[in-house]
């Protein structure tokens, strides 16, 4: 075991970050994040990490660019402080969705990112539901990548839901993802054909799979403008389906989603608390769990060089 385990956070993820050290029971490392005059951020390490196994804890969510940059000056704040080693917990791995080169002239800079957090120090990164898995190959450094479909299934085991499921994936991209969920929830398997318009609209064709008379539950990493998702649970209800939910991991919820989510058909939208949402934004078809158990279990096992495939089953 290395030395002493300690947990830092920026202004993102505070309470997330609060819960996952009553989890380990130790205290939330002190530092102090704040602007000088002309907007530029500020850092400094409140106590002694020299030798120690340091855990950061920051999602780079709204806004991506600030806590992105309190991040990597933390990293580095950490790095000169002589840490040890230092694991970057990112709840949510922002940029995620420009990991191609998908057009000419435009930049991947899901790679960009994983080069910022190496050259500021990071030995390590411990991640959620990336959107995209080959992002894991962007890093020369250890990354493990958590997954939440072991939060969402036992939120379904606690409500007891014994109807007739279906999972449903949004796209063809997330086959994969849909496929672990209906392993896991012992159900049927259905994909939305669509297709994408822009970068902001996109026109569901039709359902591949049987949803008529099941309750269907859509399930993805993450949620923005649920534009999608809208035209998804229309496209699923108007096929059959007695009800539809969705699980997504990573509440985004920017633009318009919370006005188009309250006045869709979706019966309840379950995220995690990977990114915080304001209590503006909480409307009552929205339900949060917590994933601070399995990134405190996930800590724990790293710290102790234990393997993490336990949290795999």
């Amino acid at each position: 075991m290395r030395n002493h385990l300690l947990i830092f956070t920026g202004n993102s993820n505070k309470k997330l970050a609060v819960d996952i050290c009553k989890h380990l029971k130790v205290k939330l490392g002190g530092a102090s994040i704040d602007r000088f005059s002309d907007g530029e951020i500020r850092v400094k390490i409140n106590e002694n990490v020299r030798g120690h196994d340091v855990f950061v804890v920051q999602s780079t969510s709204d806004s991506a660019n600030e806590n992105l940059m309190e991040l990597l000056i933390m990293i580095d704040a950490l790095r000169r402080s002589s840490a040890q080693r230092i694991t970057a917990v990112l709840p949510y791995f922002g940029y995620a969705r420009q990991d191609r080169k998908d057009q000419p002239r435009v930049p991947i800079t899901a790679k960009l990112v994983a080069n910022l957090l190496t050259v500021a120090g990071a030995d390590r990164i411990l991640t959620v539901d990336l959107h995209a898995g080959q992002i894991q190959g962007f890093f020369d450094i250890p990354l493990d990548h958590l997954f939440a479909v072991k939060i969402f299934a036992d939120y379904r085991k606690r409500m007891n839901l014994k109807e007739n499921f279906v999972v449903v994936s949004p796209d063809v991209g997330g086959i994969k993802t849909a496929r672990a969920y209906a392993k896991r929830f012992k159900c049927g398997l259905a994909i939305v054909d669509k297709r994408r318009i822009n970068d902001r609209q996109a026109e569901v064709m039709h359902i591949m799979g049987d949803v008529k008379g099941k309750v269907a539950v859509i399930v993805d990493d993450m949620v923005a403008t649920a534009g999608s998702l809208v035209e998804a649970v229309d496209a699923i209800k108007k096929a059959g389906a007695l009800e539809v939910y969705a699980a997504i991991t990573h509440p985004v919820l920017c633009g318009p989603a919370i006005e188009r989510i309250s006045k869709s058909r979706l019966k309840e939208l379950v995220v995690t608390d990977t990114i915080p949402i304001g209590k503006e934004k909480m409307i009552n078809k929205i339900k949060v769990l917590s994933v601070a158990s399995l990134l405190a279990e996930a800590i724990k096992r790293i710290h102790c060089e234990e393997s993490l495939s336990v949290l795999f089953k």
